[in-house]
């Protein structure tokens, strides 16, 4: 491959206005919804003129060959070096995708989005179409992927690490806050695709440097300031095919709890590594018990499972995924199923995995399989950020997200149900009793929270020493769930 290739090819796109943005306005929000679910018939319905774009989008996109002369008027001359790089087939008469190329809104620290484009391989299955899976599989944009990158903290940092890296999305995420990157993954095609995708992206040379091994081989005896990782979770026993992008190749989620103990290790004091997984549930043991022994007691530690699945929907997903069908996929789904009655495995849950060194050892494992606030990655560092306790000369504010629902008989002196929510982050509930209601309503930040306790006994009739006994565990709690923020931690955060 020519080595001027991808910024060659980074011209065109630009020339053909092919960003995520227009071609959102081509082919219309309906087609764009269809094109998620694989189905391309409302995307070609709206791209039969022939313009540049209009290509582009038909022969990655929409997988559907293009007359040469359209190709020719999109890519200039470009066909021939693409198609000898493996990217296109091309023909006397027509071409035809054979990696996908798709422009991708990167995030920038202040939210900014900005045009990237993603190499990866052909999305499977389009239409409808009968579709296996190769096992070295290069993945492009997908909803893990998409998860982890909303999940990911955002601040500037020195190094950061990309374990797994398939097509590089995390990778090009993180050099618009990181000053090094490091990308890793066993598979040599993806290598190839996120070497290709830093030089298409026009990355400063030497930011990103791809590296060949599995898990912490190829960084070891180094440490990093951030870590993201969708490692390749996939639950099962770990024999027959393999699909490097999900599978393992150990059994069970022995991959997923082996990264998570060795984490600690490659993080700077103060570093956070966060994952993407699954785990399982085991017969006779809670799920956040199995991963509670998991985590180093020097991290601190914010685990949020957001979804769990019996045995047989969870197979069935990734059956569906490997394009396994008849009497394969039967006999598959069959042993894949008796060797979970095997493990006692009753589900699998899936969520996020944080952990941040030189904290206080304070975890929180959530089960939240409720509709959060995306992106997510501020409710995280605010959880991160949260003082470990708070005490009666604490300043503090409530957070400007803060509803309060009260619920009663109609004329009575006190509602019988209060509840506190939050409409950011994690969207939160929290019930709470009178008391600690009227204290949350004068956190304005002038009073400390003794002068406000003292207040609210002397309203409410009680002893404020019994009081703030009570309720000021329960306030720090509240700290901790962004309900409340210390003065200090409201002004740095508005700076």
């Amino acid at each position: 491959m020519s080595s001027d290739l991808p910024h060659r090819l980074r011209e065109a796109l630009l020339a053909a206005d092919y960003t995520h943005d227009r071609v959102v306005d081509l082919i219309g929000e309906e087609a764009h919804r269809a094109l998620g679910r694989n189905q391309t018939v409302p995307g070609r319905r709206r791209t039969t003129g022939g313009t540049p774009l209009e290509t582009l989008v038909r022969l990655f996109l929409l997988q559907v060959a293009v007359p040469r002369s359209e190709a020719e008027r999109a890519l200039g001359d470009l066909v021939d070096p693409l198609a000898a790089a493996g990217l296109l087939a091309a023909s006397v008469g027509e071409v035809a995708a054979r990696w996908d190329c798709r422009p991708y809104a990167v995030g920038a620290p202040d939210g900014t989005p900005r045009d990237h484009w993603l190499v990866a391989d052909l999305t499977p299955g389009m239409d409808g179409r009968p579709h296996r899976t190769t096992t070295d599989h290069v993945l492009g944009v997908s909803s893990a992927s998409t998860s982890l990158a909303q999940l990911s903290l955002r601040h500037e940092v020195g190094s950061a690490l990309d374990l797994g890296t398939g097509c590089g999305v995390q990778a090009l995420h993180l050099a618009g806050h990181a000053d090094r990157v490091v990308a890793t993954d066993v598979n040599d095609r993806a290598l190839w695709a996120t070497r290709f995708n830093v030089a298409l992206n026009d990355l400063p040379d030497g930011q990103v440097e791809v590296r060949d091994g599995s898990f912490f081989e190829p960084v070891r005896g180094e440490a990093f300031d951030l870590i993201t990782t969708n490692p390749p979770f996939v639950i099962s026993p770990a024999t027959g095919e393999q699909l490097v992008y999900r599978d393992s190749g150990i059994p069970g989620d022995r991959v997923v709890e082996d990264l998570v103990r060795r984490a600690p290790s490659h993080l700077l004091p103060g570093g956070t590594c966060q994952v993407l997984a699954n785990w399982a549930h085991v017969e006779g043991r809670g799920w956040d018990e199995r991963l509670g022994a998991w985590l180093d007691a020097d991290c601190d530690a914010f685990v949020v499972q957001r979804e769990v699945l019996d045995p047989s929907a969870y197979v069935e997903v990734w059956l569906a995924d490997a394009g396994v069908v008849g009497e394969e996929r039967d006999r598959r789904y069959d042993t894949w199923l008796s060797w979970f009655a095997e493990q006692r495995i009753t589900g699998v849950g899936f969520g996020w995995i944080n952990l941040r060194t030189a904290g206080s050892g304070r975890r929180e494992l959530l089960d939240w399989p409720w509709e959060v606030d995306q992106p997510i990655a501020s409710a995280i560092a605010e959880w991160f950020d949260a003082p470990a306790s708070v005490g009666p000369a604490d300043r503090l504010v409530r957070g400007a997200d803060v509803q309060q629902e009260s619920v009663g008989e109609p004329g009575a002196e006190d509602p019988a149900t209060i509840v506190l929510r939050r409409t950011s982050g994690l969207r939160r509930a929290r019930q709470v009793d009178t008391a600690t209601a009227a204290i949350v309503g004068a956190c304005d930040g002038d009073l400390t929270l003794g002068r406000i306790v003292a207040a609210v006994a002397q309203l409410t009739g009680q002893d404020p020493t019994l009081l703030a006994r009570v309720v000021l565990p329960v306030v720090g709690e509240l700290v901790r769930e962004g309900y409340l923020t210390s003065v200090e931690d409201a002004s740095a955060t508005s700076v």
